[in-house]
Parts: structure tokens; C-alpha cells; sequence
């Protein structure tokens, strides 16, 4: 989703080959990654593919062992830096016996804001009429939004969400991302970690992808996807490649995993591709613009194969973590 970030704008937070060791294991192996004011980040990667410590080095929360990460052109974790910045990462922690309100109350004391903030944070996330209700008491998609809540007060410039919709039923996951898109238009900058790739291809404008602790990848969504090709099913399927990869090139065409070829031509070339096979007397069975989900694509760069269960066209499904 377009958020209306400017591709040559500033960069609110940079890492420069960003590097953190326990003992023999490395867990963050020279990541540099760059996030631009205004827009919304996806950072993906499996469990322990080293998000989460990169996320904490980017807080202050971790020193690096080498490397470092400048956050709205300061230090990581220096003290005129960490006001500016909101974060939810690993799940949010507050007081049991308190209501959500006094906790965040409680913080926003800490932090010397009004609590007139308070009551703006719980508006924003849909909390204001359970307010009152103990925090204990709250289900785990309450407690999620307690903690984008907490996250958001004194209006940071940069918000760092690790699993925002964690726990939300399908409306209130349809109303975080409202939010998030919203803070970007309204100047904020969202660097997101997120398992669920249906909605970081719906609303986030750029993606790390981080595998083993290594950045793989960092791209805009469009063109991470490789933008819309043709899909070809067709017998025999020998020959049907063969014309595929005279007019494709011998990289511009692959097989999908029902079997299909994925041939990387403009779909106003169906038309011309169509006509060549079957002049090569090749049986033309399907031929239809195709788009890679975000979910192949991750697949295909962290495994090395397709998707559990994935054909061109289909829907992504919420498998990454």
C-alpha cells in the first residue's frame, strides 16, 4: 500500500554491518538495513532468524558486538533519541492489578506527559471503554493494543511494532492496520515485524528480509514480487518451455509448483506468446496474468523452495514467523 513515502527521503534509522555474537553463535551477522521517514518497514524472518536482537540493538536494549545503528541521526539507545521513538517488542508487560489506564498513566508519569496523552493513546486503539477493566483481565488481543497504546505515547517519530495483530480477532487486525498506515501519512515512520505476510504486503512499502541473522534482501514490496508476468500451462510442456525461453530469455521463465510455467513478459504479451506456442504446435491450456504473493517470494529466498501449498495466484497464507 502506497503511504506516500518519498523513495530519496531521510533516513530515520540506518545499521552499518550490525553484528551481535553469544559466545560461538552468531545471531546478528552484519546487517545494514536503512528506514526512510514516512513509510512503513516490513522486517520478516522465521523464529530465530535474529529480528528480535536486531530490533533491541536498534532500541539500545543490546550492545552490538560490532557495527553500529543510528536512530533519527543520533547513537541507538542514546537518551535525546529513545524519546522519540515508541516500541513494542516481545510482547508488552505491565501491572496484573492495575487497569489498562493506569498503566498507562503510570508511564506517561514516568515520562512527564499529560494525561490527557493517556486518553488519546486508548482512542487510537480502540481501548477507551475498557480502560477501567484490570489488566489481568484482558484478553490477548486487549493486551496487544495496551502495548501498541503504550507504544504511541508522547506521538514518537519512529514506532518499532514486533507482532502488532498478535491476538486480534480479523476486525481488530483490519483496524491496526488502519493505524499503522495512518502514521505513516501523518509523518510517523513504522518499522513493523510481522508474521503475517498478507498484511505486510497490504500495507508496508518496503521489506528487509533477514535468514540466519544475514539481511538477504531489502527492496520495495512491487519489486521484490517481480511485478505481473504470465502464467502458462500448456503440453507438451518441453516444448512450451522452449518457446517460453526464446522469448523470455533463459532467466525470465521458471516452474511454478502446480507445474505451470511462470514466464516474466508484460501481460500485453500474452497475446504474442499465445500465437508462438501455438504455432509450435503446442496444446495451450491456460495463459493469464500472475503475480507472486510476498509469501513465494519469501519462501523461495530463505528456503530455496516454493511455498507450503502455494500455485502463482494463490492467497498467501500466515506460516512466517
Amino acid at each position: 500500500m502506497d503511504t506516500g513515502v518519498n523513495e530519496t527521503g531521510e533516513l530515520v534509522l540506518r545499521t552499518d554491518a550490525l553484528t551481535k555474537r553469544y559466545g560461538d553463535r552468531v545471531a546478528v551477522d552484519g546487517v545494514s538495513m536503512t528506514v526512510r521517514r514516512g513509510e512503513v518497514y516490513g522486517f520478516l524472518g522465521h523464529n530465530g532468524a535474529g529480528k528480535t536482537t536486531t530490533l533491541r540493538m536498534v532500541l539500545g536494549l543490546v550492545r552490538p558486538t560490532a557495527g553500529r545503528a543510528s536512530v533519527l541521526g543520533r547513537p541507538a539507545g542514546r537518551a535525546d533519541v529513545t524519546g522519540r521513538v515508541g516500541a513494542l517488542v516481545e510482547g508488552p508487560g505491565f501491572y496484573p492489578y492495575l487497569s489498562g489506564r493506569d498503566n498507562l498513566r503510570s508511564l506517561a508519569r514516568y515520562r512527564h506527559l499529560p494525561r490527557a496523552e493517556v486518553e488519546r493513546v486508548l482512542d487510537l486503539v480502540d481501548l477507551a471503554g475498557r480502560g477501567d477493566d484490570a489488566y489481568k483481565g484482558y484478553s490477548l488481543g486487549m493486551k496487544q493494543r495496551l502495548g501498541v497504546a503504550a507504544a504511541l505515547l508522547g506521538d514518537p517519530e519512529l514506532v518499532i511494532l514486533d507482532e502488532p495483530t498478535n491476538g486480534l480477532d480479523p476486525a481488530g487486525m483490519a483496524d491496526m492496520r488502519e493505524l499503522v498506515v495512518s502514521l505513516a501519512r501523518g509523518g510517523r515512520t513504522v518499522l513493523l515485524s510481522s508474521h503475517l505476510l498478507t498484511e505486510v504486503q497490504e500495507i508496508c512499502d518496503r521489506v528487509g528480509v533477514i535468514d540466519h541473522g544475514r539481511l538477504l534482501r531489502e527492496a520495495a514490496v512491487a519489486d521484490l514480487r517481480g511485478g505481473i508476468t504470465v502464467r502458462v500451462r500448456a503440453t507438451p510442456a518441453d516444448t512450451a518451455l522452449a518457446v517460453a525461453t526464446r522469448m523470455a530469455g533463459p532467466d525470465g521463465v521458471r516452474t511454478l509448483p502446480d507445474g505451470a510455467l511462470g514466464v516474466g513478459l508484460p501481460a500485453s504479451a500474452a497475446p504474442d506468446l499465445t500465437r508462438a506456442l501455438v504455432a509450435a504446435g503446442v496444446d495451450v491450456h491456460e495463459v493469464a496474468p500472475s503475480e507472486r504473493t510476498l509469501e513465494e517470494v519469501f519462501f523461495e529466498m530463505t528456503t530455496g523452495a516454493a511455498a507450503p501449498g502455494s500455485a502463482s495466484n494463490a492467497n498467501m497464507k500466515e506460516t512466517v514467523s
